[in-house]
């Protein structure tokens, strides 16, 4: 199962860099959404609605989720496997290459900067509001080219790096079981007063699934910074530095590095559903910020995900070998 792993791994990390997201097909995560949307509706309606009601029925969301997240793919894959391992091994590479989302995230970023270089700041403002969380509306070209560096960063941790190791340790069913805790944490991991303590649980057990992938991924970022010709000296000395500058034990972690590969400074203030969030920055003021920026991440992000890539496929071609 290592090497088969391995092989639905490699094969659809190469997929998603080559096709990106099949647009066309409904996406998996998207059932899980709807899920988490009926669930949350049909849970606030059956509890109290007190802090103590509101965090059961979080809790009973993730067990939840987590068992579809977990339980649907594993079933599908198991009587696949039976079938013929050929259907189980295409199935389970067709799902990797699905549930990574490199090409996406260059993809969409991309139109930021398309947005910029035309000089079209409401444009990008709302090309950037589709894949951040915070307020964009009265964000200046420097907030717009921030936000999406920003987002980039922590994607190549939460979109690519924690898939693929998750997908190593156990297959399609590990990794959507992460992609279901990471789904759920962005609908309803919010510390505003509607989701407060219905979201926290979601939110905990995102931080708790991101611990270890988001400092692997610094340190990725970092190996990736010195191959792609990016300052991999600064990036390690504002990762060591800054990478706990922030709310979230993880997200900094892979932020850091970005300000250091590129010399800049990124987080600070942001406005989140019209409220001001006080936020510390991270990274040296170098130079301003500039939409060239945006393609540079995700030069970084491509060059991380790669050796993260490898080094899962190379290990476990490693371990298959180890007599258990």
């Amino acid at each position: 199962m290592m090497i088969t792993h391995g092989l639905a791994l490699l094969l659809g990390f190469l997929l998603d860099l080559c096709f990106g997201d099949p647009r066309w097909l409904y996406h998996p995560i998207c059932i899980t959404g709807n899920l988490i949307a009926w669930l949350q509706k049909k849970l606030r309606a059956a509890f109290p609605k007190t802090p103590g009601g509101e965090h059961q029925a979080g809790a009973l969301l993730v067990i939840l989720v987590c068992i579809y997240s977990l339980g649907a793919p594993a079933v599908i894959l198991y009587v696949l496997y039976r079938i013929h391992w050929a259907a189980g091994f295409v199935m389970e590479t067709f799902w990797c290459y699905q549930l990574l989302a490199a090409r996406s995230l260059k993809t969409e970023s991309m139109k930021v900067y398309a947005e910029l270089e035309k000089e079209d700041l409401e444009g990008a403002r709302y090309a950037v509001s589709m894949i951040v969380g915070r307020d964009t509306k009265s964000l200046t070209d420097t907030g717009v080219i921030k936000a999406t560096v920003e987002t980039i960063a922590e994607n190549t941790s939460d979109g690519v790096v924690a898939p693929m190791i998750y997908m190593a340790i156990g297959g399609v069913p590990l990794m959507y079981l992460y992609k279901g805790i990471n789904t759920m944490d962005s609908m309803v991991g919010y510390k505003d007063e509607k989701y407060l303590h219905f979201g926290r649980y979601a939110a905990k057990l995102d931080d708790l699934a991101n611990f270890i992938p988001a400092r692997v991924c610094g340190v990725l970022m970092i190996l990736g910074a010195f191959v792609c010709g990016m300052n991999g000296k600064k990036a390690a000395w504002i990762f060591k530095r800054d990478r706990y500058n922030h709310a979230s034990p993880n997200s900094a972690q892979t932020e850091s590095v970005m300000a250091g590969a590129l010399g800049v400074q990124l987080a600070g203030d942001a406005w989140y559903f019209g409220k001001l969030y006080k936020k510390p920055t991270i990274g040296d003021f170098g130079r301003p910020v500039e939409k060239e920026d945006i393609p540079r991440a995700n030069r970084l992000m491509y060059g991380a995900s790669a050796l993260c890539c490898l080094a899962l496929v190379v290990l476990l071609g490693v371990l298959s070998q180890i007599p258990l």
